[in-house]
This record gives C-alpha cells, sequence and structure tokens, in this order.
C-alpha cells in the first residue's frame, strides 16, 4: 500500500490546537473545541475516495462523509440512508429505491443519477477499485469490471431523479447489508467530472452525509467539519473531527488516558484489565463479525500442497494463542464467525474435523503429513511467516513461529514483522508466504466471508485460492431464496474449502474501543461501526 513513513507521525491534541488556531488566524473557539471529537483510528488513509478505499480506518471517516442508499444505525442496524423506501420484485431480482430529498454539501441535489453514474465508475476497470467484486449480484456488474462490457450495460438504471433501478443476477437478501458498504455509494458526478482525481482534496471534495472534509495533513491527521446541506444535520451534535493514524497504540491509550484523545479503536488484550481498573467506564467491549486468519500462498510451492497447509494449521495451538493474547478472543477452527445472521446454528456449522484432537496428537499428525509432503531431515521445510506490526499481531506471531518449530526439528520458521498498509498490499500482490490476515464483515452475511476464497474475487482472495467446485456451490447459493436451504448449501462450500485448507483460521474477537464517557451515543455492536454523527460530547459541567 503506502510507504514506511506513513505510521511515523500521531499528533496529539495539544497539536491539533496549535494546527487549529494557525488554520483560522484567531485564537481556538472554546465553544467550538468543546463540540470537536479526537478519535485514534488506526492508520493512515490510502485515499477517501468511497471506490478506492481498502481498510477500515478509511471506512471510518469515509462513512463520516458520504452515504448509502441504505446505513447503519448507531446500533449497528440496516436502515434507509438516502433512500427513502423499496420494493422487491416477486422473483427478488429487481430492486426499486425511492430517494429522500437531500443535496451535496454544494446544495447540488442528489440524484438516482449519481448513483448510476457511481456504481458504473468502481466497475469500470480504469477505476482500480479493489472491493468492485463486492458488486458482482448486480446485473453486467462482473463483466464490466473484466472489461467485457460497457459501463452502460448496468442494471442499475435512474428512472427519474428520485427513481433507482437495481438489476440482480440472482436474489441477493443481504442486498440492504451490502449498499450500507462504501463500494455502492453515490459520488458527485459534477465534482469529479470537473476535478478528476483531485475531486477529493478539501477544496474540491462534495459529500452527502454529515461532515465534510476540512484538511487532511498526511501522518498526522484528517480533519472533517460539520456539513450543514446535510439532510439530517440539525441532529448532528459535532463540530468537528479529527482522526489520527494511530499506529503506536501504547501511546494512543495513554493520549485518552491525558484527554488528548476521546477515543482510540484498539486496546491490547493484555491491557483491558488494567484500563477497566485505572479508568471505569472507558473499556468498550462487544462481540464482532471478525475473523482472524493466516494464509498460504497457493501459487507458491509448497503451500499448494493441502497436507502441507494442513499440517501448519493442525499445528496451531490456539487455546495457548488466545490466551497469550487476551482481549475476549475465542479458538478459530472456520472462517465463518459464530453468530452470523443467515447461516446455520453453532452445533451444524462447519469447523475442521480435528478441532477437539488434543494439540500433542494434532502436531504428530502434522509431521506425517509433511513427511507424506516429501519433507523430513534431508529435506526440511523453512519459509517466513510475515505479519502486521499492530495490534497484538506482533505478540501473537511468535506463538505461530513456536507451534510450527514444534512440529519436527526440520521444521523452521522467520518472522518478518511488516506495517500494516504494506503488508496488505504484498497480501494483494501474492509478496508472501504465509502471511497473517483478518476479515471484518462489510455486511451480516456468511457469504461476505465465503466470497473471499472465490476464484473470481482476485487480489482480495490473498492466496489465490481456486476451486471450481467451491465456486460452483457459492454460485448455487447465490440462487436460493429460502434462506435455511441457502445456509446450508453456504455451509458445505466452507465445509470443503476447510478441507482444503487454503486458509487457517486463527482466532474470532470481539472488538475493543477505549471511549471516554464524555462521549455520549456510542453503541456496541457486531460490525464495529461507529458513525460520528450519532455521537455527542457532554459539557465540562456534567462531568
Amino acid at each position: 500500500m503506502t510507504a514506511s513513513h506513513l505510521f511515523k507521525s500521531f499528533l496529539v491534541y495539544s497539536s491539533a490546537l496549535a494546527i487549529l488556531s494557525a488554520c483560522g488566524s484567531a485564537p481556538v473557539d472554546e465553544a467550538r473545541e468543546a463540540t470537536t471529537l479526537h478519535r485514534g483510528n488506526s492508520a493512515e488513509p490510502l485515499s477517501l475516495d468511497p471506490h478506492l478505499a481498502q481498510g477500515t480506518w478509511e471506512n471510518n471517516i469515509i462513512g463520516d462523509m458520504f452515504m448509502g442508499l441504505m446505513t447503519k444505525s448507531a446500533a449497528g442496524e440496516t436502515i434507509y440512508g438516502l433512500a427513502q423506501s423499496h420494493t422487491v420484485s416477486d422473483d427478488g431480482l429487481t430492486w426499486t429505491f425511492t430517494l429522500r430529498d437531500a443535496v451535496w454539501s454544494d446544495d447540488v441535489p442528489i440524484t438516482a443519477g449519481d448513483f448510476e453514474y457511481g456504481l458504473q465508475r468502481i466497475l469500470t476497470p480504469d477505476t482500480l477499485s479493489q472491493y468492485a467484486f463486492m458488486l458482482y449480484p448486480i446485473v453486467n456488474a462482473e463483466a464490466i469490471n473484466k472489461g467485457e462490457a460497457e459501463p452502460q450495460a448496468l442494471g442499475v438504471k435512474a428512472i427519474d431523479d428520485k427513481t433507482l433501478e437495481i438489476s440482480l443476477v440472482t436474489p441477493t437478501p443481504f442486498l440492504p447489508g451490502l449498499l450500507t458498504h462504501y463500494t455502492s455509494y453515490a459520488v458527485p458526478k459534477h465534482a469529479v467530472k470537473l476535478h478528476g482525481k483531485a475531486w477529493t482534496r478539501p477544496e474540491n471534495i462534495v459529500v452527502s452525509n454529515a461532515f465534510k472534509l476540512e484538511q487532511w495533513r498526511t501522518n498526522d491527521f484528517v480533519h472533517v467539519v460539520k456539513n450543514d446541506k446535510f439532510w439530517d444535520a440539525s441532529n448532528v451534535c459535532l463540530s468537528d473531527i479529527y482522526f489520527y493514524p494511530t499506529n503506536d497504540v501504547n501511546s494512543a491509550m495513554r493520549s485518552v488516558e491525558t484527554g488528548e484523545l476521546h477515543i482510540n479503536n484498539e486496546i491490547p488484550g493484555k491491557k483491558i484489565a488494567f484500563y477497566q481498573d485505572k479508568l471505569p467506564g472507558y473499556v468498550r467491549l462487544h462481540p464482532w463479525l471478525y475473523s482472524g486468519y493466516i494464509a498460504f500462498n497457493t501459487k507458491q510451492s509448497p503451500f499448494d500442497n493441502t497436507k502441507v497447509t494442513n499440517a501448519l494449521s493442525m499445528a496451531i495451538d490456539r487455546d495457548f494463542l488466545v490466551d497469550v493474547i487476551q482481549g475476549g478472543r475465542i479458538p478459530a477452527y472456520s472462517l465463518v464467525p459464530p453468530g452470523i445472521d443467515n447461516y446455520v446454528g453453532a452445533q451444524a456449522a462447519p469447523k475442521v474435523t480435528w478441532a477437539d484432537t488434543a494439540i500433542e496428537a494434532r502436531r504428530e499428525m502434522a509431521k506425517s503429513l509433511l513427511l507424506e509432503a516429501g519433507f523430513g531431515p534431508d529435506t526440511p521445510l523453512n519459509f517466513e511467516y510475515s505479519h502486521r506490526n499492530t495490534g497484538d499481531n506482533p505478540v501473537a506471531a511468535p506463538v505461530f513461529q513456536e507451534s510450527w518449530n514444534a512440529i519436527a526439528p526440520w521444521v523452521s520458521v522467520t518472522l518478518q514483522s511488516v506495517e500494516t498498509q504494506i503488508h496488505y498490499d504484498n497480501l494483494r500482490s501474492g509478496n508472501f508466504q504465509v502471511g497473517d490476515a483478518a476479515w471484518v464483515a462489510d455486511y451480516n452475511d456468511p457469504q461476505n466471508y465465503l466470497f473471499l476464497l472465490e476464484a473470481r474475487t482476485g487480489q482480495m482472495n490473498y492466496g489465490r485460492y481456486d476451486n471450481p467446485k467451491y465456486d460452483a456451490i457459492l454460485e448455487t447459493s447465490s440462487g436460493l431464496q429460502n434462506m435455511d436451504e441457502r445456509a446450508q448449501v453456504l455451509a458445505s462450500a466452507e465445509a470443503m474449502m476447510l478441507a482444503d485448507m487454503p486458509i487457517a483460521p486463527t482466532w474470532f474477537d470481539s472488538n475493543r474501543n477505549l471511549v471516554n464517557p464524555k462521549v455520549t451515543g456510542w453503541e456496541g455492536n457486531v460490525e464495529n461501526l461507529h458513525r460520528s454523527r450519532f455521537l455527542c460530547l457532554k459539557p465540562d459541567s456534567e462531568d
């Protein structure tokens, strides 16, 4: 993604005050500061264009500036956004949305044509969107994205300024959730056409949600201000928000302690009890649709051999792993996390066949598989495990290394710590052997996990797993309107994938945020989305 300098600067609250003063050429307005929120946000954004974004840290900012037909409530429920109603045809293939009265931040009306243009734009190959594949349920979306059809062939039509029709290849019951994701957002055609790639610069940007970009100082902060043209602006409390890249999570937490940050969106597992004791009311824990896993590069030998990948997966001591990293994690023996909507129950959910086997026996099984694959004292297995240098990943990495080295003396693993954006860039480009990864649901449906292993998913299928039978099962599931039947079919696909083991599930997570009690409107939810339009700050007099 970006170079290593991206995360090295973390601007604290006092610096932000100085910058605010300098930018305004006047002393800080204390009344405005009382409605200014400071958020720790993990990493430096690569882009604030909804069609080019790739990370949750970008989603946090973009989702404050842009809105889809559907959006998320404070509690994480799917609700209407720029749409105010919709209908669905009896066959489930045609969805018609009626837009509410709303304008862009430059007072130009938001129309169905903006959504038609935006969806065509993200699927155009020249846009180079990493996430365009999420829209493949729409008629001709895949063909357009592959350069096999013109954008105008997309099954999205503006019937008039207030009516948008979306035609689907197969029934897609999770479409409302998908339409909350930034890939589906309208972009202002008039601004994009006028400014080209520069349309997201502060002086050019035009937005549809509660906040508008004021300033972006690379490696320091992103500053957004209230958009008074937003259709629900009267219910927005905050005047300003500063998002800071907080690669150094310990520094960020200290900044929450001192009041320099109101929020940080990460707490290392081992620090939870400490902060629960030191800062009562600050620690916010909630179940999360998060799945951690290890990706094997199946286009490189020996990770194209399922005996090798199964051996490495079964050798991981997941119970010890979650004890080490703590933080409410649970061992994962499948990709789809528990508690997700539209899936089989916990008892029927797929998992690896050896999940209940003791670790000592599993390592003997792993040794046998590696011997069958041709490794041994005379042909050692040596490989590199690369991982993000953020969160608890540096703590987890030695556990994986120890687990694999324990299989046999002739298995040797080296560790490579990489900055988050560079690491994910390496995964997408296939520049790795074995690497840590994670997926947080974009919408609450098992398909949002299982599609990661489809061949057509492309770069987001990090290890380039390619099983036509798996792909065919997922395609079958997409045509089913009976949700119970669909869940069973999706479960069979996951079971097939787990037998091949192109990825090794590691842990399911909870979301862990450090939030000053002055912040109101914060509600825990399984997607860990907290749009700033729902947040307020208590006056100091109420502390």
